[in-house]
C-alpha cells in the first residue's frame, strides 16, 4: 500500500468516532453532576444545621416507674 492509500484508509475509518462520542457524553454527565452538587450544597448545609439545632433543643425527661 502506498502512503496516499494509507492516509485515505485512515480518513475513512470511523471506528474511533463512537469512543469520542462516549467520552463527550461522559464528560457532560460528570459536569452536570458537579453542577448539581455545587447548587444543592448550601441548602443541604443549612438544613443540617437546622436539624442539629432542633435536636439540641429537645428536652428528654427520664421515664420514672412507680
Amino acid at each position: 500500500m502506498t502512503f496516499i492509500a494509507n492516509i485515505k484508509n485512515f480518513a475513512a475509518d470511523e471506528s474511533g468516532a463512537v469512543t469520542v462520542d462516549w467520552v463527550v457524553l461522559t464528560a457532560a454527565i460528570v459536569g452536570l453532576g458537579i453542577a448539581v452538587v455545587v447548587s444543592v450544597r448550601g441548602g443541604v448545609e443549612n438544613m443540617a444545621e437546622q436539624i442539629q439545632q432542633s435536636m439540641e433543643d429537645v428536652v428528654i425527661t427520664p421515664l420514672t416507674i412507680d
